[in-house]
């Protein structure tokens, strides 16, 4: 069984969000058109307490950029996004959520931050998504979302490890690219590690010749 991972397409994430993804608005009418070749489509979001310690304000005397450690993990400080029941955190209006059978939930936990769809970043406590894919018998996922060289990045890696075979579709994906390269070298990276990086095309192509 083939599914979608629509990671964190969320207002925050939006332009005029909190946490700006450039031309993030960009995948949603991707997403929607990747749906329907899909036999299941789930969808992540990031879902913060307000004291999140992944968040720069409640860290005085810290800066958005600024990199700490917290409780034996590296934490980028972010602006506050995605906070619990606020409209930042909804799923994107525009996004088709007539197709999304399941939606996981991740940073919850106000002293780890969680990139990956599947774990927190220490890998301490998962999210249900691996066991909820395995027990639908699914072998292949494919990611549409944000951020590139964030959050797609560590799902598509962590769905490597738990043995999925792995598609990153990269014109779904936006990514924050801090850095000059960043994205390239997450793509990079991610081709290392067997994930596949393919265009939405190749996946509408191949649903017409099914």
């Amino acid at each position: 069984m083939k599914t979608l991972i629509l990671v964190d397409i969320q207002n925050d994430f939006l332009p005029c969000g909190a946490l700006a993804v450039p031309e993030g608005d960009a995948v949603i009418p991707i997403a929607n058109r990747l749906q329907p070749r899909f036999d299941l489509v789930v969808a992540t979001q990031d879902w913060h307490p307000a004291d999140h310690a992944s968040f720069a304000a409640n860290h005085p005397g810290r800066s958005v950029g600024d990199v700490i450690e917290v409780d034996g993990l590296e934490q980028n400080l972010w602006p506050v996004h995605c906070v619990q029941e606020s409209s930042g955190a909804e799923l994107a209006a525009d996004l088709d959520r007539a197709r999304i059978a399941a939606v996981f939930r991740k940073g919850e936990d106000p002293r780890i931050d969680s990139y990956s769809g599947f774990f927190d970043n220490g890998h301490r406590r998962a999210t249900g998504l691996g066991d909820y894919l395995r027990e639908r018998d699914v072998q292949e996922v494919y990611l549409a979302g944000l951020a590139t060289d964030y959050c797609v990045k560590f799902t598509a890696l962590d769905a490597r490890r738990l043995g999925f075979e792995t598609y990153v579709v990269e014109d779904a994906c936006r990514g924050v690219n801090a850095k000059e390269g960043d994205v390239s070298k997450t793509l990079d990276e991610m081709r290392s590690a067997g994930v596949h990086v393919i265009g939405s095309e190749d996946v509408l192509r191949a649903g017409k010749e099914a």
